[in-house]
């Protein structure tokens, strides 16, 4: 046993909890919400760790790539996501622990790699897609600074290589004073502000689609404003109890109306969306202009064509 694969070993099982903990908050109307990573949604986000978890145990025996073959391709979810992502975490963390007991070679698509660097690769997988996850739900999205620092340091020397690949989109430039956090999440291709306003407004947009005024709120500050598209110059709603009768009142008087998002553009903690709004005689199109504060919809002003 080396120290270093021990310590890698540490650094697996703790970016695995981290991760296991934030399944562990999806809720049920949360499976199809858009993530950082724009190709997935949260099943499909889920879904890769489980794919990553459940290879770990077979490269950590030896086994090959085409001896593993394509049994771990498509849907790994079906009916249970929550419980196959546990069940795959425990195999993943358990074949981890037994492998620091000797040195191994892994032998992965572009060769063979010692088990420790597997495990570092695990890791920052695990670590940067736990915080994708927490921002596409609206979980608590500050990684542990520890781990932070180890994926960090790691990734220095990796990441030129895994750029060339594709595999980590390209940096995002930040002040050289920002926190380890934020470093870390730009150099794997994150503008932190801009996917936590996206996210905001994707959840807040869902609850709206489904017309629950709980969720909307629950997506809004405690000091939110909406401005209609009242003529001339719209209503203005201010505070929780007001705009939670403007939603009511809107939602009763148009039950069949639906909204679809055409385009979103997020910059930091504003975003501009624009839209249709279909009913069974016609429909119109606008824009909001939104504000998100603290991962939450602070302002939302809508204006209409015509």
């Amino acid at each position: 046993m080396t120290a270093a694969t021990t310590a890698a070993t540490q650094l697996h099982a703790g970016a695995a909890a981290v991760f296991d903990a934030t399944v562990r908050q999806v809720r049920d109307d949360q499976w199809a919400l858009p993530t950082p990573c724009a190709e997935w949604d949260v099943r499909a986000l889920v879904n890769h760790l489980v794919g990553e978890a459940r290879w770990t145990a077979p490269l950590l025996a030896g086994q090959t790539i085409a001896q593993v073959g394509d049994r771990f391709d498509g849907d790994l979810l079906g009916s249970d996501p929550r419980g196959a992502w546990a069940a795959a975490h425990d195999e993943a963390v358990d074949a981890a622990d037994r492998a620091k007991s000797e040195e191994r070679i892994v032998h992965l698509s572009f060769g063979d790699t010692p088990a420790e660097e597997y495990l570092h690769q695990l890791t920052a997988d695990y670590l940067v897609h736990s915080w994708d996850l927490a921002v596409a739900i609206g979980a608590p999205d500050r990684l542990d600074p520890d781990l932070v620092e180890a994926v960090a340091g790691w990734f220095d020397a990796w990441a030129a290589s895994y750029r060339d690949t594709g595999a980590v989109a390209e940096p995002i430039a930040v002040a050289a004073g920002d926190d380890p956090q934020l470093r870390l999440l730009a150099e794997f291709g994150r503008d932190q502000q801009r996917c936590v306003t996206f996210a905001a407004i994707a959840r807040f947009a869902a609850a709206f689609d489904r017309h629950d005024v709980d969720a909307v709120m629950a997506a809004m500050t405690d000091d939110c404003v909406f401005e209609s598209t009242a003529p001339p110059d719209g209503a203005r709603y201010v505070g929780q109890a007001a705009v939670r009768a403007a939603w009511t009142e809107f939602f009763e008087a148009a039950p069949s109306a639906v909204f679809e998002t055409e385009e979103l553009i997020a910059c930091g903690d504003r975003a501009v969306a624009g839209w249709r709004y279909r009913w069974p005689e016609g429909h119109v199109r606008g824009i909001d202009v939104y504000q998100v504060r603290d991962g939450l919809v602070a302002e939302k002003r809508s204006y209409v064509k015509g």
